[in-house]
């Protein structure tokens, strides 16, 4: 499912990843399952999501941004509790799926913001960091932008596999790996290129609308999910 979504729509869709393997795993153990098998299905996407999709000026503001905001993330699991930072993110996100609902999509184009850059990279980063659940604040900051849909997919892959790449080590570090592992990732990798290019199909046969509806309906869908872990995490 990450697979087949992030070759549909580009990076940052891994946010129901570690719900789905917690079914059957210690979260943490899904989310280090999950951190290496990111990058492969980056590497794939890379591979359809040229650098002529990709908005170099967005990804000057977001990716130091998202950086920083991983490393903020990792010492904020030893320190706090994440979750305020999850429903704060989930909240915002929702109003801005639901405004852009009732507009019907993006007036006009908007330049590059580095204020608001900066502020969804790093929000990013934490999210991502605590639980592979960056893709709201990015994905929200380009569809502000109102980019073409190759360029809003390019941009949200490239700047989350930078990001899965810097978080590999720290979530590697965060728990012991059972022996079963390296059979687990076994099993992943095979699936990983072919989900990767039915999504790409997918991402052609949408027109921009209909594949802007579908990315608000999935950062709605996805931001009731961090609020409800955030919400139930407090209690």
């Amino acid at each position: 499912m990450i697979a087949f979504m992030k070759g549909a729509f580009g990076g940052g869709a891994a946010s129901v990843g570690i719900p789905l393997l917690a079914l059957g795993m210690d979260p943490l153990t899904a989310g280090a399952l999950l951190a290496p098998l990111l990058i492969v299905m980056d590497a794939f996407a890379l591979r359809y999501f040229r650098p002529a999709t990709w908005s170099l000026p967005d990804l000057a503001i977001l990716v130091p941004a998202l950086i920083a905001g991983i490393v903020a993330g990792y010492f904020a699991l030893r320190v706090m509790n994440p979750h305020m930072a999850e429903i704060a993110i989930a909240v915002t996100t929702l109003a801005f799926t639901a405004q852009w609902f009732l507009k019907r999509g993006p007036s006009a184009v908007h330049p590059p913001s580095k204020a608001l850059g900066v502020v969804a990279g790093a929000a990013s980063g934490i999210t991502t960091m605590v639980a592979h659940a960056g893709g709201p604040p990015v994905a929200m900051y380009l569809l502000r932008r109102g980019l073409s849909k190759q360029v809003f997919a390019g941009t949200m892959s490239v700047a989350f596999a930078a990001g899965n790449i810097i978080k590999l080590p720290p979530w590697l570090l965060l728990t012991d790996k059972p022996d079963h592992f390296t059979a687990l990732m076994a099993l992943c990798l095979p699936v990983i290129p072919l989900a990767v290019a039915l999504g790409w199909r997918l991402h052609n046969r949408l027109n921009e609308r209909q594949l802007f509806q579908i990315v608000n309906g999935l950062l709605a869908v996805t931001s009731l999910k961090l609020l409800w872990d955030g919400i139930t995490g407090l209690t």
